[in-house]
């Protein structure tokens, strides 16, 4: 009998089939080997983690679970029946739902419409949503996930979100839940809560497949955990007995130091003071509300909050992205929030303020540009890459290679179009132009998100190496372990307002988490 397997009281009897079982699956995406002869054993009533880099194959496999990809070759089994699942429908026919890590529900629609979407119970809608709006209540009660039926979804807060895609997966009547990344928009208290949750769908006999990068959460919540690497199952074994050092080995092929090693702080003056600041978005919502702190030389002060809070209008006002409504950005005494030359962000980093911006697909580079393009994007003008008003093709490659070399980027070919570096290596094009110049003041958004295990700690490096060479470092992240990880100062942001500032020595991820949620103001 196999780890994967339920003692069964009666001698000699053959062991319960898996919940789920893969068995030789092979996907190909032109050249890429995305899953290679992967086989997979999911007891039924457990919580089953699948961890990897980028890349490793997770997602897909699990994309292939929910029949959103067809395999090339190889058998998934529920309940020890070959299935053909291609299409999500088929999935839930067979009894598997899936939560996104990007949520698929219509905004305008309410709560109780998204759940019915797609299975409305004939051409009576009416009747329908009434014999819906019965099982959602007895759903929501069972389950501990009330949230209003009647609330349109754009309108809730992420965390609830949450809950309409899982009622939406009970509704379907799903006895296998596949959740990808589901804390990574969550507060402690709420992922505390969805734990409770799991385990008690668990405890009824349902099985649950964890899609995760936090290691710390595979510990406390699976009982078992699948580690893939490069499209391939490079081990499955039970969590009890395994440590977050040894899943880190095993997902990167090499020692990983998961702590992040710093020296206590030592701050110097003021370099960034933010003064009663207001930023209102296009639609005329008041994004950031009156937030004012200090950023001093020597010091990493990161700003935590669920995503949607503020943050990222906060950093793009800084950076001269978006001018405020109100208030000053004070940065070596000047203010950075007069725009009477138009070109606020272009000034910035003349003055030696760089960016590293939270999405860098998006804002930090142009993914269907050449490395070397992405590198010097913001700094084309420098006198060291132009001849005269012509950019000098070779100076941008050399500079290229020069930081692919200094920052482990690999491959290091600068050639090579940005959209073919892995989300790490894309990461650290980014981070290293930026960090080149040698700024006084780092701007840097989710430092690490889609970034591997092996990357994260690279990046930590590098950033706790510039704080103790004076350097002011302003972070965003939605990974509360993260800030608390690199942060000296902690900033808590809801709704656009600045609830509180904790010493990061004396931070409380509880007290943190209660603060995100608005629940409660620093003393």
């Amino acid at each position: 009998m196999t780890g994967n397997d339920r003692p069964d009281s009666r001698r000699g009897a053959p062991p319960e089939p898996a919940a789920l079982e893969l068995i030789g699956i092979e996907k190909w995406f032109g050249p890429v080997h995305a899953n290679s002869g992967v086989s997979l054993r999911v007891a039924r009533g457990s919580i089953h983690g699948v961890i990897g880099e980028n890349g490793a194959g997770k997602s897909t496999l699990m994309s292939i679970v929910y029949g959103y990809h067809r395999p090339d070759a190889g058998e998934v089994r529920i309940a020890g029946r070959a299935v053909a699942i291609g299409r999500p429908a088929d999935a839930i026919a067979a009894g598997i739902g899936m939560v996104h890590q990007h949520f698929m529900l219509v905004d305008t629609f309410t709560v109780l419409e998204n759940i019915v979407l797609g299975a409305e119970g004939g051409a009576l809608l009416r009747g329908g949503l009434a014999q819906a709006r019965a099982e959602l209540s007895r759903l929501a009660r069972e389950y501990q996930l009330d949230v209003d039926p009647d609330a349109l979804v754009g309108e809730l807060p992420v965390g609830l979100q949450q809950r309409v895609e899982i009622l939406k997966a009970l509704y379907r009547g799903a006895q296998i839940l596949i959740l990808d990344e589901p804390t990574a928009v969550l507060t402690p208290q709420e992922a505390d809560h969805l734990f409770r949750i799991l385990r008690l769908w668990r405890d009824q006999g349902r099985t649950v497949i964890l899609i995760t990068h936090k290691l710390r959460e595979v510990m406390a919540i699976t009982d078992r955990v699948t580690v893939m690497r490069r499209g391939e199952v490079v081990d499955t074994v039970d969590t009890a007995s395994t440590s977050r050092e040894q899943l880190a080995e095993m997902m990167v092929g090499r020692r990983v130091i998961l702590r992040v090693q710093k020296a206590p702080a030592k701050p110097g003056k003021d370099v960034l003071r933010v003064e009663h600041l207001d930023v209102v978005d296009g639609r005329g919502v008041r994004r950031v509300k009156d937030a004012s702190f200090a950023v001093r030389a020597g010091e990493i002060v990161g700003i935590a909050g669920v995503s949607g809070n503020g943050q990222s209008e906060l950093l793009a006002a800084i950076a001269g992205l978006l001018q405020p409504s109100a208030g000053r950005i004070v940065y070596h005494d000047r203010d950075l929030a007069d725009a009477s030359d138009g070109e606020p962000a272009r000034r910035a980093r003349r003055m030696k303020l760089a960016h590293v911006p939270e999405d860098r697909h998006r804002m930090g580079m142009v993914v269907s540009f050449s490395a070397y393009d992405s590198a010097i994007l913001g700094y084309q003008d420098d006198a060291e890459l132009n001849r005269g008003v012509i950019l000098s093709r070779g100076a941008a490659i050399d500079r290229c290679a020069r930081l692919m070399d200094a920052y482990d980027v690999r491959p290091g070919r600068p050639l090579l179009k940005s959209a073919n570096f892995s989300g790490g290596n894309q990461q650290k094009i980014v981070l290293g132009r930026e960090l080149d110049r040698d700024p006084d003041l780092l701007l840097v958004g989710q430092p690490t998100r889609g970034v591997d295990i092996g990357a994260i700690e690279f990046i930590h490096r590098r950033l706790i190496e510039m704080r103790d060479r004076g350097k002011a470092i302003l972070l965003v992240s939605v990974e509360l372990d993260e800030i608390l990880a690199l942060a000296d100062r902690i900033l808590v942001m809801f709704d656009g307002a600045i609830v509180g500032e904790i010493d990061a020595a004396a931070a409380d991820e509880r007290e943190l988490g209660l603060m995100m949620a608005g629940a409660r103001e620093a003393a």
